[in-house]
Order: structure tokens, then C-alpha cells, then sequence
């Protein structure tokens, strides 16, 4: 179990990006949800011992991370939303590499690195440089190098960036059969792999915890109360919340919380994280009809 205390990190520009955040994040696949300048890479970079905190604590299994951040690393895989490789080195010389840094044992890392390859469709590419690959190639090698050592905590920022839908479904189906024993935290905008693939998500915007708790759990306080329309009316019931708009076959479609049938062709709809997601964004904002 990884337990955030009152975790606040300003920088020198005067600009808060985490505030005052303390949560208990189990083990298993938990999601991380908000819209961008949220704080969640700024949070992922604390996590991952890149930069420390003004205030707060941070405790993973027992380890206290901000005193003895050099025993989380030995356990830590991480996987930033950008990240350079060594220009003239190959794939597999390259996770040999980082291999080394990580203190891996050399029997064991052998093995591993093939089976990382083979899990992420990078054997035919094991000895190209990967300064060569493609975008969509180079995000399966941070994910492999991440995923080096069996570690026990997983940070993930935006991992399925640049991957096709065969490949975001190839890792995801990897992620959560690793997540058994040990805790993966996973940050992206695709709202529908945290919901696929994690048990537990925590949603921040503006630095701050806004929501968090068990998938099903949030997503069923919306049970009975989203509908779905093809036309907005003039007026909405005044308990009512436009939650997104989006298109179907090219034709739109509004969601819509409200606690009755909100007009006339209304169709109640299945509830889902993204309407949970919005919900908490947009009633925060005070966009209630």
C-alpha cells in the first residue's frame, strides 16, 4: 500500500502543483484521472523520488520514501511521458544496460529482458537502435525498461500513448496480469483503460484530490441518473448537469445527470467512469443547470 500525507509541492515560480493530498492507493491497478495541469505528472515525479516536496509524507509497504529514497528505487519501474535513449545502442543492449544501473542480477536479467521483448512484440527489433524506432515502438521499449527487475511499485504516465488498438489491448492485458502483487499506478486520458483495466481510481484537478474510492463504487452513485439525449432543450431541470456531448455515426449525443427523466426522449443509460469523471469536474465548477 503506497499512503500519501498532506502532500503540497510549489515551485520556484510560485506555481502549486500538488496541494494538501493525502490518500491511501492499494495494491493492484489504480488509475490516476485529470485534465492536464492537474498535478499528475508532478505527483508521478514524487513518487519516482525526481524531486522533493515542501510538506507532507510518503510511506510505500512501510518505507519511508522521503527519507530513504534510494530503497524505493531498487523496486521502482517508471515510465515518464517523455524520455531520450543513448543514440548508438540497440534494444536489448540497451535494457542490458539499464539492467546494470538497476543492480540486476545478470542470470536472471537475461530471460527477463527476452520476455519483455516477446510480450511487447520487440524480438524482430532486439539489436536496431532505438533512437531508430518509431514512436509507437519506442513507448513498448520505455515500457519494457519499466517494467525491469519484477517491481513491486509501476508508475505509468500516459503508457499506451503512440500504440495501435491491438497494442494498447496487448499491454493492458500484460499490466493487469502483473498487477497481483504489487501496485501499478497508471495516468492517462483514456478513461475507458481505467475503468477496463483498474480496481481503484484517484481524480485531481488544480493539485488537489477531488474524488477517489473503488471503481464500481463511484460509478454506481450515478446509477438510474444518466440519460442520454439527441437534442438539448431550452431548459433543464435545475438539478441537472450536461456531462459531455459527443457524436455517433455523425449524429450528437448529449449525457446528461439529472435526477428524473430530464425531457421528453430521454433514454436512461448505463453509468459509466467518464460520467462519473465529468460529473465531479463540471458540479465542482458549478455548472448545474
Amino acid at each position: 500500500m503506497l499512503t500519501l500525507e498532506h502532500i503540497s509541492k510549489t515551485y520556484p515560480d510560485g506555481t502549486q502543483a500538488l496541494n494538501d493530498i493525502t490518500i491511501e492507493l492499494p495494491s493492484g491497478m489504480v488509475g490516476l484521472l485529470g485534465p492536464n495541469g492537474a498535478g499528475k505528472s508532478s505527483l508521478m515525479r514524487t513518487l519516482a523520488c525526481l524531486q522533493t516536496i515542501n510538506s507532507g509524507r510518503i510511506q510505500f509497504s512501510g518505507l519511508d520514501i522521503l527519507k530513504d529514497p534510494d530503497k524505493l528505487r531498487k523496486q521502482l519501474g517508471y515510465l515518464p511521458q517523455q524520455f531520450g535513449v543513448y543514440p548508438h545502442m540497440g534494444c536489448r543492449a540497451l535494457l542490458e544496460h539499464i539492467a546494470i544501473l538497476k543492480g540486476l542480477e545478470s542470470k536472471k536479467t537475461k530471460q527477463q529482458i527476452d520476455d519483455l521483448l516477446t510480450a511487447l512484440n520487440l524480438t524482430q527489433h532486439a539489436n536496431k537502435r532505438v533512437s531508430h524506432f518509431s514512436g509507437g515502438m519506442k513507448q513498448r521499449f520505455g515500457i519494457a525498461q519499466a517494467l525491469l527487475g519484477d517491481p513491486k511499485l509501476i508508475i505509468l504516465d500516459e503508457p499506451t500513448a503512440g500504440l495501435d488498438p491491438a497494442e494498447r489491448e496487448s499491454l493492458n492485458n500484460l499490466l493487469v496480469s502483473m498487477s497481483k502483487n504489487r501496485l501499478i499506478l497508471l495516468s492517462t486520458h483514456i478513461v475507458e483503460d481505467i475503468e477496463n483495466q483498474c480496481h481503484f481510481v484517484a481524480m485531481i484537478k488544480g493539485g488537489q484530490l477531488i474524488q477517489s474510492g473503488h471503481i464500481d463504487t463511484l460509478v454506481n452513485q450515478l446509477k438510474g441518473k444518466v440519460w442520454v439525449l439527441k437534442a438539448l432543450p431550452r431548459a433543464l431541470p435545475k438539478d441537472a448537469l450536461v456531462l459531455s456531448q459527443s457524436y455517433r455515426y455523425g449524429e450528437p449525443v448529449f449525457r446528461v445527470y439529472a435526477a428524473e427523466r430530464p425531457t421528453t426522449g430521454a433514454v436512461l443509460a448505463a453509468e459509466s467512469l467518464q460520467d462519473k469523471y465529468f460529473f465531479e469536474l463540471k458540479s465542482r465548477r458549478g455548472e448545474l443547470c
